[in-house]
């Protein structure tokens, strides 16, 4: 099995991709932070049938400006070597692996965002996600921004599970003309249905059955949306009140494209329920795709 060449510098990516890039090859790209496991083992196959033969190039990088007070950059894995082994198991041709100083030569202090060029990732990033974690999302996209520009690549893809990053990257992408198609791939779990996540291993044998609580009320709710939006909502309260120990941030259910509900919802009305919650010191998401039925939603 041969493994993934490794660069670790702008220049070195830049001559890997050389070859493929006179060829006229399609590039596929999937950032990731590193900590690889079975769900980023899904994005890089899916990548695979997006581009064909053409270099699959898979980021490692731990990106601290996604990262607020508090927050666990400091104990976020890195296990490089092993994810070197996932990368070439699944094919991948490139493995970029930046220090901080690369990405970021100018540093990334306190007063990063005030004395650099970032993305403004505009008033989707204040609900939700961006409520709870103010800043998160410029650093997403700045990061990604740059990852774009470095790669070139003509399709990139993101795991479901982290719905509203997806739903930003994409209008990012649009909004901004940068030509990368954005894919995403749907949300791989573990057996107890706990969505695949690199922060599942702080949690202690407790503390995962209780986070099991998360994709319970998902289900829970998917099953009661013909009867509305409100219905759909309560079940997976009606769950989550029978789990000791889960932290709530918010359990919504919103257009796919994160927008409101509006005040009724024809049958078949296509919808999103996302889910946040700390369990011990482990902060999870989650969502589900709904179908909703055609009930008032403030009459359910």
């Amino acid at each position: 099995m041969t493994g993934p060449r490794v660069a670790s510098t702008r220049a070195a990516l830049l001559d890997l991709l050389a070859d493929a890039r006179g060829k006229g090859d399609r590039v596929g790209l999937v950032p990731t932070m590193g900590a690889l496991h079975d769900g980023h083992a899904a994005l890089m196959a899916r990548a695979r049938e997006q581009i064909g033969d053409g270099p699959l190039v898979v980021s490692v990088f731990v990106n601290p400006t996604q990262f607020g007070k508090g927050e666990d950059l400091d104990r976020y894995p890195r296990t490089l070597d092993a994810d070197l082994e996932v990368c070439a198991r699944r094919g991948v041709d490139v493995v970029f692996a930046p220090s901080v100083d690369e990405v970021y030569p100018d540093g990334v202090g306190a007063d990063w965002a005030e004395q650099s060029v970032t993305v403004d990732p505009g008033p989707l990033a204040t609900v939700l996600e961006g409520q709870v974690r103010p800043g998160h999302f410029r650093g997403v996209l700045t990061v990604v921004a740059k990852l774009f520009a470095l790669v070139r690549p003509d399709v990139a893809v993101f795991g479901e599970k982290d719905y509203q990053q997806l739903a930003l990257i994409r209008r990012m992408s649009r909004d901004l003309c940068l030509g990368v198609e954005v894919v995403g791939a749907e949300t791989v779990r573990e057996p107890d249905g706990l969505a695949m996540s690199s922060r599942n291993r702080f949690l202690d044998r407790e503390q995962r059955m209780r986070a099991a609580a998360l994709p319970r009320s998902l289900e829970r709710a998917r099953a009661n949306a013909d009867q509305g939006a409100r219905a759909a909502l309560a079940a997976a309260r009606a769950e989550l009140r029978q789990a000791h120990g889960v932290d709530l941030d918010y359990l919504v259910i919103t257009l796919p494209d994160l927008s409101d509900l509006p005040p009724r919802t024809p049958a078949g009305t296509e919808a999103r329920i996302l889910i946040a919650a700390r369990v011990g010191s482990t902060r999870l998401i989650d969502n589900l795709p709904l179908t909703l039925g055609a009930v008032d939603k403030g009459d359910s």
